[in-house]
């Protein structure tokens, strides 16, 4: 499988997709760990891929994507944008919004 075969896999394995460095308990990075955390306050569930772990993803996503920073927020096979987009989004409800939309919100929190 090629790796933009392995992207769209990803994008596509679960409503939410959050491509960053490191993981969610362990992120690499304050962009990564502030969208981790926007995520977690609204109870979303989410997928991550730590993208240190494939290099060459790393590499591909960006123009698959034509996206060119890490974390990368994917809803429903969407590229939303980064951390600032997701906190922009955060701030107003919308991000909520859309999360619920795709089903991705768990208990109220």
């Amino acid at each position: 499988m090629d790796v933009v075969e392995r992207i769209k896999r990803e994008i596509s394995s679960q409503p939410v997709v959050l491509f960053m460095k490191g993981t969610p308990d362990f992120p690499q990075c304050g962009f990564s760990a502030r969208t981790v955390g926007i995520l977690r306050s609204l109870g979303a569930e989410f997928k991550a891929v730590n993208i240190f772990e494939d290099p060459e993803l790393r590499e591909e996503l960006k123009r698959y994507s034509n996206w060119p920073t890490y974390p990368q927020l994917y809803v429903n096979g969407e590229l939303l944008g980064g951390c600032d987009i997701a906190l922009e989004m955060y701030d107003s409800g919308e991000l909520k919004k859309v999360l619920e939309g795709a089903g991705a919100l768990g208990a109220a929190v």
